[in-house]
């Protein structure tokens, strides 16, 4: 997948302008970027939640212009939003196929297929390395990590072949984003693209492999992990430059 001067207006507003990544198969690329930086605004884009104004947007080489996130998703593009869209009083499987529920029987005859259901779930969280005693319990009783890392197996299992994940670390501890952050390193190994948006560089840093940095709209570079350390990331993403001319212009003012 492939954005190529990409940009978005909301009437007078530019909420994004000539921003170009590429997600290649088997590899995290990290979008980090301050509150209004055009995350979600990128997001929405290759969700297909919105459509961009300006650039190209490329699956597989191929020019294309979403109508809505089904288009996405038929074309491989998962998203997990950081709310997951989970129903927390249903059980772990029935969250796990969602509108997809394996059936048995024909026509006003069908019924929902518990057993294969159950089996499925546990098969494809067992794959992705999750141990749940038991895929009836609400979901609603798993941990926050617990339950993005259902979400991303569900995403895997259904034939993703990009995932973005959206700020999935932002309301867990260290220990639990951990977690989180072991699973999509896990997505990646499998083959898959991963789009990681994040704030925090301190997560993004472990398993990234090229980090695009947004500030209002903008791009400040796609850095290949090789080229770039934690200390320098996290000053970029800080708006370093900005901090230190404050510096400068307080300590003139003395």
């Amino acid at each position: 997948m492939e954005v190529r001067d990409v940009g978005k207006s909301y009437g007078s507003v530019i909420a994004l302008r000539e921003v170009s990544a590429v997600v290649d198969a088997g590899e995290v690329i990290c979008v980090l970027g301050d509150n209004g930086a055009g995350k979600s605004t990128l997001i929405k884009i290759l969700a297909g939640v919105h459509q961009h104004d300006t650039g190209e947007f490329l699956v597989e080489g191929t020019p294309v212009r979403f109508d809505s996130p089904r288009d996405a998703l038929a074309a491989g593009i998962a998203t997990v939003y950081q709310d997951l869209a989970v129903v927390p009083l249903m059980s772990v499987w029935r969250n796990f196929f969602l509108g997809s529920e394996p059936t048995v029987g024909f026509g006003p005859l069908r019924m929902l297929d518990r057993r294969t259901g159950r089996q499925v779930t546990k098969r494809a969280l067992a794959e992705m390395g999750i141990d749940l005693r038991d895929v009836e319990q609400p979901v609603g009783t798993l941990s926050g990590g617990e339950r993005q890392c259902v979400a991303i197996a569900r995403a895997v299992h259904f034939g993703a072949k990009v995932l973005i994940l959206d700020e999935p670390t932002a309301a867990l501890g260290v220990k639990q984003a951990g977690v989180v952050l072991r699973y999509v390193a896990q997505a990646r190994d499998r083959g898959l693209g991963v789009v990681l948006i994040t704030h925090n560089p301190h997560h993004a840093y472990p398993v990234g492999d090229r980090f695009l940095l947004l500030n209002r709209g903008r791009s400040l570079g796609c850095h290949d992990k090789a080229d770039i350390t934690l200390a320098e990331l996290t000053r970029q993403m800080a708006g370093g430059a900005e901090l230190e001319a404050l510096e400068h212009e307080l300590r003139a003012g003395q």
